[in-house]
C-alpha cells in the first residue's frame, strides 16, 4: 500500500460563502451531490460540515443525517464518510458529539487536538475534558479519529493522548497549515511536523488558499496523503473558481504524474483500519 495515496475532499467547511464561489454547497442535497461527484472523480474520503438555511456553519444533527442518507442512496458509492466535530457558532459539547453516537454511517471524525485563537475573531475551544469525551465517543462507536494538528503544541498533545490510550496507534493525522493562529503554510513547517510525528503515523496535509499546491507537492514528496476541496481553497488558479470534483480531478492527475496510485475507498479503509463497508 506504500504507493497508494488517499485523497480526501473537504466539501464546504463552515464559513466559505457562495458569494465568493457559487459551487460551495449549503443544503443537505448539495452536500450529498458534491460528495458523490467528488467520489466519482477519485476521492476516497469526503469530509463533511453542515450549513444552515442561511449558509452558516451548524452542527444540526438532522442535517448531518439527511446529507448522509442522500449520499448513501447511491448504492454504487463506497466513499468513506468523515464528519466534523466542530463548526457553527459556539455549539455545545454534546452537539459536537451527537451525530457520532446517532448516525452509524459515519466512519471517521475530526479531532482538533487543542485550542487556539482562530484568526483574530474567536477562540477555537477544544479543552482537555471535551477531547477526552470525544475520544471516548469515537472509541465507543467505532469512529476513527482524524487528528487535526495546527501547530507543534497540538502534536505534543496528540502524542500524550496516544500514550494514555485515548487515541489508538497508529493515529491518522491531518496537518493543517495556513490558519491564522496556527502554523504558516510553508514547506519548512510541514517538514518540521512530519519529522516529529510518532513512528508509524498515517498522515495527510493541506495548505489554505494560495498555499494549497505547494503543500500538496511537498506532502507527496514526503510520503503523505492529500486533502483538497472548497473548505480550504475556492480557486483552481488566480481568478478561476473551482468545484470540489475539479479539485479532486487535478489531485488525481498530480498523484499519477508523481508515480503513485490513487487509493480506492476500500484500500483507504484498509490503510486506516476502518471496517469494510457492508451494504
Amino acid at each position: 500500500m506504500n504507493d497508494k495515496i488517499i485523497i480526501s475532499c473537504a466539501l464546504t467547511g463552515a464559513w466559505s460563502p457562495k458569494e465568493k464561489n457559487p459551487a460551495v454547497p449549503y443544503t443537505p442535497q448539495e452536500i450529498a451531490d458534491a460528495a458523490y461527484e467528488s467520489w466519482k472523480a477519485g476521492a476516497a474520503v469526503v469530509h463533511i460540515h453542515m450549513r444552515d438555511e442561511n449558509g452558516v456553519g451548524t452542527m444540526d444533527f438532522d442535517r448531518f443525517k439527511e446529507s448522509i442518507r442522500l449520499l448513501r442512496e447511491h448504492k454504487d458509492c463506497d466513499v468513506i464518510i468523515n464528519c466534523t466535530s466542530s463548526g457553527g457558532l459556539n455549539p455545545s459539547e454534546e452537539t459536537r458529539m451527537a451525530h457520532f453516537r446517532g448516525i452509524p454511517d459515519i466512519e471517521v471524525g475530526s479531532l482538533d487536538i487543542g485550542s487556539f485563537n482562530w484568526g483574530d475573531s474567536a477562540i477555537f475551544n477544544n479543552n482537555p475534558e471535551f477531547l477526552k469525551k470525544l475520544c471516548n465517543t469515537y472509541n465507543e462507536n467505532n469512529v476513527v479519529p482524524e487528528v487535526e494538528i495546527f501547530d507543534m503544541g497540538m502534536l505534543g498533545n496528540a502524542k500524550h493522548y496516544v500514550k494514555n490510550g485515548y487515541i489508538k496507534s497508529p493515529m491518522w493525522c491531518q496537518l493543517v497549515l495556513g490558519v491564522l493562529g496556527g502554523m504558516d503554510a510553508t514547506v519548512d513547517n510541514l517538514l518540521h511536523l512530519v519529522r516529529n510525528l510518532p513512528e508509524g503515523t498515517i498522515w495527510s496535509a493541506f495548505g489554505i488558499g494560495i498555499n494549497h499546491l505547494p503543500i500538496m507537492y511537498a506532502t507527496l514528496a514526503l510520503g503523505g496523503h492529500i486533502r483538497v476541496g472548497l473548505e480550504d481553497n475556492l480557486y483552481m488558479s488566480r481568478g478561476q473558481k473551482g468545484t470540489n470534483p475539479m479539485m479532486v480531478e487535478r489531485a488525481v492527475r498530480i498523484v499519477k504524474e508523481f508515480g503513485k496510485e490513487v487509493a480506492t475507498p476500500a484500500e483507504a479503509r484498509e490503510i486506516l483500519g476502518i471496517k469494510p463497508l457492508i451494504r
